[in-house]
């Protein structure tokens, strides 16, 4: 399946309350947020830290209630990479206020724009321009 990334560029798939969309993802969500959280930055920071060294940050963050600070940077960089609007308010707000709602909503972005955050960073369809260059053997 070719996916168009410049014609989906001007909303969010699925809307902030639609966190109830992917049931797995919902429960992974509201019980370890730290696992969504992880995959997203894994992608959205082109794997240059893992899934798990984001979701150790993550928890150490929670222990001061400070994690949702650090989650939206990368809700930043994530529409940034699509075009996406600021809505329905800032990335600190939206992660402040709905912080489970972000991370599923984010999630579902990647998914629907040819991601697969729970592979990681070696999970982006083949034809994505931000694909780490293939080592081949000679």
């Amino acid at each position: 399946m070719d996916i168009d990334y410049d014609s989906q560029q001007s909303k969010w798939s699925i809307g902030l309350f639609e966190c109830g969309g992917n049931p797995s993802t919902f429960f992974i969500t509201w019980g370890m947020p730290c696992v969504t959280f992880g995959q997203i930055a894994e992608v959205v920071d082109e794997g240059k830290h893992s899934c798990f060294a984001h979701g150790l940050f993550y928890n150490i963050l929670m222990t001061v209630s400070c994690q949702w600070l650090y989650a939206c940077t990368f809700r930043r960089k994530l529409r940034a990479m699509f075009g996406l609007p600021s809505a329905p308010c800032n990335d600190c707000c939206v992660h402040l206020c709905c912080h489970s709602c972000a991370l599923c909503q984010e999630h579902a972005e990647l998914k629907y724009r040819g991601f697969d955050p729970c592979n990681g960073w070696i999970g982006l369809p083949k034809a994505h321009p931000l694909m780490p260059p293939s080592m081949e053997r000679f």
